[in-house]
């Protein structure tokens, strides 16, 4: 049904903020027969055109970077101390292993207080960041003739089928990216209009690459590509869970950097209506996607919206998706990349 070496793959190589460069070797690599151009801006976004019938322009972003780390400090003992590229809860970190990327990758593993030396006031402390370091077995002397300050740091974890789900590190945004090379080789036919796929960096971090793209493109239809909360586990309610496993890709509505066209969300349910593709309706109340980026970095705006994947423990290294939604995303994406010249698209 999809391709999981693919994304064990694109999941399991490390490409912190900033930093892509593995990542993008291997989306090249599975590209570079398929599209008609290829551009890398001077970011490190990935810019691949398929040229389309007409002169109009769609955009699509699926961003290639994974929360991670960066190093800050390695103190006398060979303990090293790291900042944050991305959002993280600093509880998931505990008894996790790491990379730390230098002039080779060295293995690491999150360290903290023991809870054997924990008072009853340690006890009740929510952990942070700057409760853990990262223990390598190395002393200083021989760590830095490896790494740095500086070194990018990523996490350790290996891509496992578990029943109809996928499980593994850096879901978010691989997942996509997955998406968005397989809807590229799956499109046989020219479409409508000239439509770059563009694998951004950067946006754990700000949708940066994404918003330099978009600049550069100036694309009149937009989407973005991305995962998204699938809190459908105990504990949640119905009107708290966004999205969940099983229930098809999501459309998205909202999130807290866009508010998607009206227009496309209309559209979108409509070519899945017709396509006979399992959707669910997205509202994610915190978090923002590069389909910010696509819709209003460019003069005048695009008309965008984004398909979305029902994703549950985001932002973890257990995060999982349900392959039916991983298949339905790509179906979704390149039915409504290929009608997009059949809808009306005037303000009604």
């Amino acid at each position: 049904m999809i391709n999981t070496k693919l994304l064990a793959e694109l999941c399991e190589v490390a490409g912190a903020p900033g930093h892509e460069n593995r990542v993008r070797e291997v989306v090249l690599r599975e590209i570079k027969s398929i599209v008609d151009d290829i551009n890398i801006d001077n970011m490190g976004n990935i810019i691949a055109l398929k040229k389309g019938i007409n002169d109009k322009k769609v955009m699509i972003a699926a961003h290639m970077d994974e929360i991670g780390f960066i190093v800050t400090h390695i103190d006398d003992k060979g303990f090293v101390y790291f900042h944050t590229l991305g959002g993280f809860d600093p509880k998931t970190l505990t008894a996790q292993r790491v990379i730390i990327h230098g002039k080779e990758d060295v293995i690491g593993v999150m360290g903290s207080k023991p809870i054997h030396l924990m008072n009853a006031a340690d006890r009740l402390k929510v952990p942070t960041i700057k409760d853990f370091f990262i223990d390598t077995g190395l002393s200083k002397s021989q760590l830095e003739k490896i790494i740095e300050v500086g070194s990018t740091i990523t996490r350790e974890r290996k891509l496992i089928e578990m029943g109809d789900c996928i499980n593994c590190k850096s879901l978010d945004n691989r997942v996509s990216v997955f998406i968005l090379i397989e809807m590229l080789k799956e499109m046989k036919e020219k479409p409508p209009y000239d439509t770059y796929a563009v694998f951004t960096v950067q946006e754990e971090i700000g949708i940066r690459g994404a918003n330099v793209s978009s600049m550069l493109i100036n694309p009149d239809f937009g989407f973005g590509l991305d995962t998204t909360i699938a809190w459908d586990t105990p504990g949640s309610t119905k009107q708290e869970q966004v999205s969940a496993l099983g229930e098809g890709a999501c459309i998205k509505i909202m999130d807290s950097s866009t508010v998607c066209d009206y227009r496309m969300v209309s559209y979108m349910k409509e070519i899945s209506k017709k396509h006979k593709i399992k959707t669910q309706l997205e509202i994610l109340p915190a978090g923002g996607t590069d389909t910010s980026g696509v819709q209003r970095m460019n003069p005048g705006g695009a008309i965008s919206g984004a398909v979305s994947i029902p994703t549950r423990h985001i932002h973890q290294v257990i995060e999982m998706v349900h392959k039916e939604d991983v298949r339905g995303s790509i179906d979704l994406l390149k039915a409504c990349v290929e009608n997009l010249d059949s809808y009306n698209w005037k303000f009604v």
